[in-house]
């Protein structure tokens, strides 16, 4: 475990990094659209759009792959085991390879029914299968980050995290320009692009991972393929899976549902989700904080380090939560006003944002339990949490929308982030007690 003291200072030291590696993540998404906007045609930017938002969906089913390493990795780390530490490297990574292959091996069945289910015409969908049949071919480099990622988190070294989002989505923009503008490669060249980066990646990964390769035991078969060591991992990831896959129910059920309020309704409460997706992004950082110290406490076994790290941590995330409901306040009309020019929308928008204003506060508990619970591996406690508030999410939206409307619908997601934080909180204290065990 780190010999520093758990100061605001060191929670700071690993949270700003993955506050600006995700600033990146928008920035790409701009790039690839307007390369393919200067086109001058509507079906390649349907065609990108599409393509990349089934490929993450694919993607993201494995992203139990990084809260699970840092969560165990932390506390081996804290334990002292490097060898387990360097161990968790390689179960990620084989993880990470063998659904990478296996999504590549079934890429006609999988992508027949995403487009089975998709609305796109067949103009779109036939550039979206040519990107999609390139961009597949990088999916074991990127289900393999995010075991790269979960591990640097878990030993701290979020800034190898940022060099590893600079570096991708550096290469993905310049090349996006060559391929796209340059080459004139079309929707080909964005898929060109993309795979190269990530890739590039990984390979960008494994060296700022290296000093777990320097021993024996990242090959050690024995201790890698280890019955107990498996099974643990397996129910830590299984729980964390459908507990991303409620997380993910509530949020399409919020816009299938908002599209019964009309178009103007449906678009006013898609740009209010970029409100709730910048909180979820700054406060991502405090709780990947959370989600290593509280760990290397635990696997130490040091029950006031993992209470300082939960309460130091939480706090940042509290002030996080302050700052951004005041920016949204003073400035929520104008950021509106910037991405859309509609009349209605701008209107029916600043209908709804007090919401928003109220959602990084109302949502902090969540976020930040979320990130001691992963940190701690208490993943049974919330997969059942996320059951439970999923559950009154479901069970309350239906009466509030019948009786207020989209003012229900956004009432109704708001108390399931209550709902979960509150029960996580009631949680707590058993979490904090198995570090005397």
């Amino acid at each position: 475990m780190k010999t520093g003291a758990l100061t605001n200072r060191r929670i700071l030291y690993i949270a700003l990094p993955i506050v600006l590696s995700n600033a990146t993540v928008p920035i790409l998404g701009a790039v690839d659209t307007g390369v393919v906007g200067q086109l001058g045609d509507a079906v390649p930017i349907g065609a990108v759009g599409i393509g990349a938002i089934i490929l993450t969906a694919l993607y993201w089913v494995f992203g139990f792959l990084r809260m699970g390493t840092a969560g165990l990795a932390a506390q081996a780390h804290g334990a002292g085991d490097d060898a387990e530490v360097a161990a968790l490297l390689s179960r990620a990574l084989l993880i990470g390879a063998t659904a990478g292959l296996a999504i590549i091996v079934l890429q006609i069945p999988l992508f027949y029914g995403a487009f089975s289910l998709s609305p796109a015409s067949a103009e779109v969908e036939s550039l979206a299968r040519d990107y999609m049949a390139i961009r597949v071919w990088s999916a074991p480099a990127t289900i393999a980050l995010y075991g790269i990622t979960g591990w640097l988190v878990a030993v701290e070294r979020t800034k190898a995290i940022l060099a590893i989002q600079v570096l991708m989505n550096g290469a993905n923009i310049i090349l996006d320009l060559i391929f796209v503008l340059g080459f004139d490669w079309g929707v080909s060249g964005v898929a060109w692009a993309t795979f190269i980066a990530e890739w590039s990646g990984l390979a960008l990964g494994l060296w700022l991972c290296r000093d777990a390769f320097m021993g024996t035991a990242w090959r050690d078969a024995a201790r890698i393929f280890d019955r107990i060591r498996l099974k643990r991992m397996a129910i830590v990831n299984t729980d964390i899976m459908i507990r991303s896959v409620l997380l993910q129910a509530v949020f399409v059920s919020f816009l299938f549902w908002g599209a019964d309020f009309g178009d103007v309704n449906l678009a006013a409460n898609q740009i209010l989700l970029q409100f709730l997706y910048i909180t979820a992004y700054a406060q991502d950082g405090f709780a990947f904080a959370a989600e290593s110290l509280v760990g290397q406490a635990l696997g130490a076994r040091r029950r006031a380090a993992l209470r300082r790290a939960a309460i130091l941590t939480c706090g940042w995330g509290t002030a996080t939560g302050l700052f951004l409901t005041v920016c949204f306040a003073l400035f929520g009309t104008t950021i509106i006003d910037t991405m859309t020019t509609a009349p209605d929308v701008q209107a029916a928008a600043r209908v709804f944002l007090p919401y928003m204003i109220a959602a990084p506060l109302i949502g902090v508990a969540a976020w930040m339990l979320d990130g001691i619970f992963i940190g701690a591996t208490r993943t049974t406690d919330m997969r059942n949490m996320m059951v439970v508030s999923a559950v009154v999410y479901f069970v309350c939206a239906f009466p509030l929308m019948a009786l207020f409307g989209n003012h229900g619908l956004w009432v109704g997601l708001l108390l399931n982030f209550v709902v979960r934080g509150v029960t996580l909180a009631l949680k707590y204290p058993a979490l904090e007690a198995s570090a005397d065990a």
